[in-house]
């Protein structure tokens, strides 16, 4: 029989609700089902033959062969202790071994579920279990989103909810795969997974989160993709709650749950999604202790001791011929209703294969055994299941049984590669809800931003996320009025709803929340971030003053650097609501953002590279910190706009006190050339201001009439100009002492010395003339050949501030670094931020004699004010990694174009490669033993170097941004020479990065 889906209308569908349903007991069930089965259509699902159906595990003639000799050898004891499966833990004690081991001999039992404990003290407990049983055991686990479920140290996946936000149906077989290798590297059979049950019901005690959601189609698509990842591996699925938990107001744990639907309701909700993956090959039931009227009248009867749900409706009417197992019998849905021994018989008469967690196995066992003798439990009844067990374990391979290998079991059930996944389930599944006037994705960087936390849960991931793409002031207050008031400052406040990630936790906001959510929202321009499951925001009756709604699902690192690249629009939204929030939100809503090209966060993996390569660097970073190259550094690679690696290292100083972190800021010397004045003399040329035949006479006029005046732009910027290096302005301004003259400096600021150059040091404020006009009557040199000079970037500093009458920094600020998030990227950084915060760059005993410390390391830059062409940027590496990223996307950042790609271009063209020049204007473009680089880049890379042991570059061909910060110069620059790049530290990261990349 074919598989096809019947259509139905909508009034057919009306006119089966008032016929069949008018009876129901429970009214929150039936609007329950009006949302999530009677939508426009409704799919009626008609199942396979068996012929038909599909199979992992395929029958075999050496199989049925294996099953007879085994089975015929058993005793009857032998064939009843098949039928069960018992619980253990491998976090309890000895005590509690031996007793499994005494049960394993005395009743040879079939299998071991294990619950809590660690994986290598599960893996060795199975070893020795397996020892003891002449049939090699089962051995299950209860693992719905992984290991972790039960086990410490090890991966914990997404709830199913969260998957059930997901479209694409590759990711979530891609977690069944990982899952599958896991349980299958520690030994284990059977995963209790996945969850089958709709749940319709959003106050159900027990199942929430852990269901794919309320829509049948959802949850059975995403159960068969599931399913199918795990048995690709070789491990069995087993489908839960058999007939269905998800609309019930009680936990079976503690009580039996009502199930108050009439036969055709099940058959079209409840049952809908086992039709579909039993005809796509699972090999597992678990029935669940449900309490369902229409199925079976008895009173009080748990449906896993139901004759007409286990063997007429499950095996008969669905033809299921899988292994069935019970729901854990000591569970009160059981309980409740026999004793031990009672209850056994009860659900093995019911047609159930294996007896799962028994309160008390002898009890049980003995019961069984006398049921046998006297033939209540005949030898074709033990034969069905007990066959079928055996058949399955030949499947799993426990014909040829072996140990679990113990090395390296850790480290493979816990691969990189886990992460890379987990960032891209929660970039399918966070929904965006609500978008009004589209303040998402938040496009102006240049506002000001609040973020209040709400919830009792860490959001430390989230706000630092954040900050990494603008200034995010976060704001607390006891006080709602006074929080409100202190709101007025901003533009726009994100608030992040952060609960514990546990799934039976209480996950809802509390009054006092809702009502503060409620007064922010009427004052201010609000996004909404939960990080929670969907149901929390069911007490919301208004949504009206909410600007944007984002549901993140869960409070995970992971989730919540998504979700805040999800907010600034590195990622666009692709998730759907995979329940209803009342009337407000449907299933499947869902609305999509636009994608900004910023930088986004991701792992190796997801942009083709090595993890194992890149974790190299380490080792180099502290090498140069053990040869004190450099007391402390920042690494950041970026590849396809993400960023795969930040790491920091070390120290500010070599006395180990504060350590270096991500925000700290690095003076980043002439990488300022690069990401401070060129990307304004860029703005001038894409303007048509300045061309690269533009004489320096015409730039500044200064220069008319000098050596100078008719050096073009072209040769000013490639440092073929024939400029000196470099000239210590700062010495003709000491005295024979070299220590500070008072006719240049005073200690106190006044009107005349107004320059700050240090703490308690002000230099004359016209002293800026004096070095421009040394510049200007300085020697060219004789031969035309390359030199490296900073007086190109002091020279087009004063061209900029007279070509737009504005100072540096002021460009800067406006022209780029508001609009990119560069917030931590300034000149005199100690306006802004505390000292503690920068890493200092020198103990100078021969100029400021002082540690400098948020103040500029160049003299001539110092001189000039901590603001100079060449000199003075503070940053730290993703401020860095934004501007480059700028530059690889020829001028656009954030959708916004600086300039054009064909100012790009022409900037990042060596001009006089031929006569060995490889410089770009303004750009170094050198490889290999001649520059800063590995010699493994292209040629179309490009980048800078500074002097307190810096590089920032870029390779357009493999989409890498590569920026290493240190502070090599402190505390005073090596009498050894630049130990850094002797040992070519910068180069060696950049050949590791170079390599990890995946052909």
């Amino acid at each position: 029989m074919k598989n096809c889906f019947i259509k139905i209308s909508l009034y057919a569908a009306f006119i089966f609700l008032i016929t069949n349903c008018a009876v129901s007991k429970k009214t929150n069930t039936i609007t329950a089902l009006k949302k999530a089965s009677f939508s426009e259509e409704i799919d009626i699902y008609v199942p396979k033959s068996k012929s038909e159906r599909k199979t992992f595990f395929k029958n075999s003639d050496r199989e049925k062969n294996w099953v007879d000799s085994i089975y015929n050898k058993m005793s009857s004891r032998e064939k009843i202790g098949q039928l069960y499966m018992i619980s253990a833990y491998s976090n309890k004690d000895s005590v509690h071994e031996n007793e499994v081991n005494a049960i394993i001999e005395e009743y040879k039992v079939g299998g071991i579920l294990f619950f809590q404990g660690g994986p290598m003290r599960q893996a060795k407990l199975t070893n020795v279990y397996q020892s003891k049983s002449d049939v090699p055991l089962f051995i299950a686990i209860d693992a719905e989103w992984g290991l972790s479920m039960r086990l410490d140290s090890t991966y914990r996946y997404p709830w199913n909810m969260t998957l059930g936000a997901i479209e694409d149906l590759s990711l979530i077989e891609k977690v069944g795969k990982n899952m599958g290798n896991e349980n299958k590297r520690m030994g284990i059979h059977f995963n209790f997974a996945p969850v089958l049950d709709i749940n319709t019901n959003p106050k159900n005690p027990i199942i929430g989160n852990r269901s794919f959601g309320e829509d049948k189609t959802n949850v059975s698509d995403k159960a068969i993709a599931y399913m199918k990842g795990v048995q690709g591996q070789g491990v069995f699925s087993t489908g839960k709650h058999f007939p269905g938990h998800g609309d019930t107001a009680a936990d079976s744990h503690h009580t039996l749950p009502l199930v108050d639907f009439s036969k055709e309701r099940i058959d079209l909700v409840e049952l809908y999604p086992y039709k579909r993956i039993f005809d796509e090959g699972l090999v597992s039931v678990m029935v669940g202790h449900l309490e369902i009227p229409s199925l079976d009248p008895r009173k009080n009867l748990p449906s896993s001791a139901s004759y007409n749900v286990v063997t007429n409706l499950l095996q008969k009417q669905l033809g299921f011929d899988g292994l069935i197992f019970t729901d854990g019998l000591a569970m009160k849905g059981a309980t409740d209703f026999l004793g031990p021994g009672d209850l056994e018989l009860a659900v093995i008469h019911a047609g159930n294969d294996i007896l799962l967690g028994p309160v008390d196995v002898k009890a049980g066992f003995e019961k069984l055994e006398t049921a046998y003798k006297n033939g209540i439990l005949t030898e074709e009844r033990l034969a069905h299941s007990v066959k079928k067990i055996l058949r399955y374990k030949y499947k799993a391979g426990l014909n040829k049984y072996k140990p679990i290998a113990l090395e390296n079991l850790v480290q493979d059930i816990n691969p990189s590669e886990n992460d890379a996944l987990h960032y891209k389930l929660y970039e399918n599944a966070i929904s965006v809800l609500k978008n009004e006037k589209k303040i998402l994705p938040i496009k102006n960087l240049d506002q000001k931003i609040a973020y209040v936390k709400l919830g009792d849960d860490v959001n430390s991931t989230f706000v630092t996320t954040l900050k990494k793409y603008t200034e995010v002031t976060e704001i607390s207050n006891p006080n709602i009025d006074s929080l409100n008031t202190e709101l007025k400052k901003y533009n726009t406040v994100i608030i992040g709803f952060h609960k514990l990630n546990k799934t039976w936790e209480k996950q809802n906001f509390t009054e006092t929340e809702l009502l503060w959510l409620q007064k922010i929202a009427k004052h201010n321009k609000v996004i909404l971030d939960i990080f929670t499951k969907p149901y929390s925001l069911l007490p919301i009756n208004n949504f009206d003053d909410i600007e944007g709604l984002v549901v993140s699902y869960q409070n995970s690192d992971i989730s919540q650097v998504v979700s805040a690249e999800l907010l600034f629009g590195a990622i666009e939204a692709k998730g759907k609501l995979p329940v209803s929030i009342n009337s407000s939100f449907h299933i499947n809503e869902g609305l999509s953002t636009k994608k900004l090209n910023r930088l986004g966060f991701t792992t190796p993996e997801n942009e083709g590279m090595n993890p194992l390569i890149l974790s190299k660097i380490d080792a180099i970073a502290q090498k140069a910190i053990d040869g004190k190259m450099a007391p402390g550094m920042q690494v950041l690679v970026a590849r396809k706009g993400n960023v795969i690696l930040q790491k920091s290292y070390g120290y500010h100083t070599y006395d180990n006190t504060t350590k270096v972190s991500n925000s700290d800021l690095y003076d980043v010397a002439s990488i300022s050339k690069m990401i401070s004045t060129l990307p304004n003399v860029m703005q001038l040329y894409d303007q048509n201001k300045v061309n690269l035949d533009t004489k320096l006479k015409k730039m500044v006029p200064l220069f008319s009439k000098t050596n100078k005046e008719n050096i073009n732009f072209k040769d000013l910027l490639t440092h073929y100009a024939g400029l000196q290096a470099w000239i210590p302005f700062y010495k003709a301004t000491l005295d024979t002492e070299n220590k500070p003259l008072e006719k240049y400096y005073h200690k106190i600021a006044d009107s005349q010395f107004s320059t700050k150059v240090a703490d308690g040091l002000f230099i004359r404020k016209d002293y800026h003339d004096t070095i421009m006009k040394i510049i200007a009557n300085s020697p060219l040199s004789i031969k035309r050949e390359y030199k490296y000079s900073d007086f190109t970037f002091i020279i087009l500093k004063e061209y900029l501030e007279r070509k737009t009458k504005k100072k540096l920094e002021v460009l800067s600020q406006k022209n780029f670094y508001s609009s990119l998030g560069m917030n931590n990227t300034l000149y005199n950084p100690l306006e802004k931020f505390d000292k503690n915060g920068i890493a200092p760059t020198e103990v100078d005993n021969y100029f400021r004699r002082q540690v400098v410390q948020g103040y500029v390391h160049d003299m001539a830059a110092a001189m000039e004010g901590g603001i100079a062409g060449h000199a003075g940027i503070f940053s730290n590496a993703m401020d860095v990694a934004k501007m480059m990223q700028l530059f690889l996307q020829k001028g656009n950042y954030g959708n916004k174009q600086y300039f054009s790609e064909k100012t790009f271009d022409a900037f990042n063209t060596s001009y006089y490669s031929s006569e060995g020049v490889h410089r770009g204007l303004g750009f170094d473009k050198r490889i290999g033993k001649d520059g800063s680089t590995c010699a493994c880049v292209s040629e179309s890379s490009f980048g800078h170097t500074g002097f307190t042991g810096n590089i920032a570059w870029v390779d357009p061909e493999t989409e890498i941004v590569y920026v290493f910060l240190s502070n090599r110069t402190y505390p005073e620059v090596s009498s050894e020479g630049n130990k850094l790049s002797k040992e070519k530290i910068r180069e060696d990261i950049q050949q590791i990065i170079q390599e990890a990349i995946v052909k």
